[in-house]
């Protein structure tokens, strides 16, 4: 069995990628309502500030930011996947495993973090998500996407450190320039 070691810096600024288990899925942006009301719930139980968040349909990557002191971003994961799930019917194809561990089958079990280090850390993840639209063939700029943090700062302009790449889709892709 794989032994994961997680970093954990109290208040530290932190890079995720949450993924559901069927890739092809389209859950998370088709039930968008209950995603954010799982956040918002977790929260408002175990404060933490959202710097930015992309939200795919089957991944999300988001950059958060922990209070002093408090370096439990995996309870927060937790509490987040299985508020979602628990408002989910159980799908019929479930394995005995799951079943015994009562799962539901929806989310990858683990989830990949990265510590922001400095300001160039933060502005490569933040190019990252915001080009994880048009490199996933979803829109041709990254501004078009609507399940995106860079929506709610009306004063914001969205920045990134280089082009986006050309999504594998050519009626996607972005222009060469």
């Amino acid at each position: 069995m794989s032994q994961y070691i997680r970093r954990y810096v109290p208040g530290g600024t932190y890079f995720f990628t949450v993924r559901l288990q069927d890739q092809r899925s389209d859950l998370l942006t088709a039930r968008i309502g209950l995603l954010r009301d799982a956040v918002r719930l977790c929260r408002k139980q175990s404060p933490f500030r959202i710097d930015a968040a992309v939200i795919l349909p089957a991944e999300l990557h988001m950059i958060w930011t922990l209070p002093a002191g408090d370096a439990d971003f995996s309870g927060r994961w937790r509490m987040i996947k299985s508020t979602f799930s628990r408002h989910l019917p159980v799908p019929d194809n479930l394995t005995a495993v799951q079943k015994r561990r009562g799962e539901k089958g929806i989310w990858q079990r683990r989830f990949w973090e990265h510590v922001i280090r400095d300001d160039g850390d933060f502005a490569l993840h933040l190019h990252l998500m915001t080009t994880a639209p048009v490199r996933a063939g979803l829109v041709r700029r990254a501004t078009d996407w609507p399940y995106a943090s860079w929506h709610h700062d009306k004063g914001a302009t969205l920045k990134t450190i280089a082009q986006a790449p050309s999504s594998p889709d050519p009626a996607i892709a972005a222009p060469a320039m």
